[in-house]
């Protein structure tokens, strides 16, 4: 297979932990052939969806300092030319993300296969989202008025506020009811009122860690990686200094993924990954999620072989 990859510059990506560098591994091993290329590298040219797209070849690392890839030449591809095209961009979810994923949208209508769809990802906010599942979420609130957001603090007496744009853990905040900078933090996040964040009950659980788990064409990955927040810290993601550990799905875990993964889907999500503190839903993930390696490596089950078995099961089957 033909496997293109949108994703970050290669330079940027931590071979070590990144997803989609695992799946671009696996399925070098199964003698796949991988091309790259950036947002920007997309385009709507004489009445097709193009990349200008790089083959990718994996390099044999024997010391720290060697390069890990190699690319060739600049090649305009039209997207349907590939077997499979996976959208692995990270956030920032900004207006440049909406227009790409309307290009891929537009590349789906041609023939082209695009992994996680493209509508989905746009639809799916992967904070908000979680309004769909309301039977698995701690008390939530949405808004950008910060009378709303003081009524909510006073019921609950400690909550967490974040954007609905973030990722990593970045402008997360845990708010007290006696805090003295509850006026500056709601100003600041909500931009004087005119910015949508989100505030929820705070999880006390979060200390057992915020659970990632990974659900690939609607089947659940039966281990968790429980990312757990450094001392004095609310956040548990990785990025802000938490530690990850791989633990069996519990039985809730359990319940949450099945009933969401079908959901997800038949939605056009192949690969998302939920965030679960507690016995509560908090985030999907449906952009870049993380996690694989983690599980991988802790537990021995294989995550990105298990993605590749689901595109190659797509590809195997004549278009429509």
């Amino acid at each position: 297979m033909n496997l293109a990859f949108i994703l970050d510059p290669l330079e940027s990506i931590k071979i070590n932990k990144d997803s989609s560098f695992a799946i671009m591994r696996e399925a070098a091993v199964r003698n796949h052939q991988l091309f790259v290329m950036q947002q920007k590298d997309l385009a709507w040219k004489h009445g097709k969806v193009v990349g200008f797209a790089r083959r990718l070849t994996l390099l044999e690392k024997t010391h720290q300092a060697d390069p890990w890839y190699q690319t060739g030449e600049i090649k305009e591809t039209p997207l349907q030319e590939f077997d499979a095209v996976l959208m692995r961009k990270d956030p920032p979810f900004n207006m440049e993300y909406i227009y790409t994923t309307y290009l891929l949208e537009l590349a789906e209508d041609q023939g082209a296969r695009i992994f996680n769809n493209p509508r989905a990802i746009r639809d799916y906010n992967e904070k908000l989202s979680i309004a769909r599942f309301q039977q698995f979420t701690a008390p939530t609130l949405v808004t950008n008025q910060e009378h709303l957001i003081r009524d909510f603090l006073t019921a609950h007496r400690d909550i967490v506020l974040k954007p609905l744009d973030g990722m990593g853990g970045a402008s997360v905040f845990r708010l007290h009811l006696t805090d003295h900078n509850i006026s500056v933090i709601l100003e600041t996040l909500t931009h004087y009122g005119t910015r949508t964040v989100m505030a929820q009950q705070y999880l006390p659980e979060i200390s057992e860690g915020d659970k990632r788990i990974i659900v690939i064409a609607g089947q659940v990955v039966p281990y968790a990686l429980a990312r757990i927040p450094k001392p004095g810290e609310t956040r548990g993601n990785l990025a802000a200094g938490g530690t990850g550990v791989v633990q069996p799905l519990s039985r809730r875990d359990r319940e949450i993924a099945e009933t969401l993964g079908a959901t997800l889907h038949r939605d056009g999500l192949m690969l998302a990954g939920l965030d679960v503190i507690g016995d509560f839903l908090t985030e999907i993930n449906v952009t870049s999620p993380t996690g694989m390696q983690e599980i991988t490596k802790e537990s021995g089950f294989n995550v990105a072989a298990m993605m590749l078995d689901e595109i190659e099961k797509i590809i195997e089957k004549p278009q429509p």
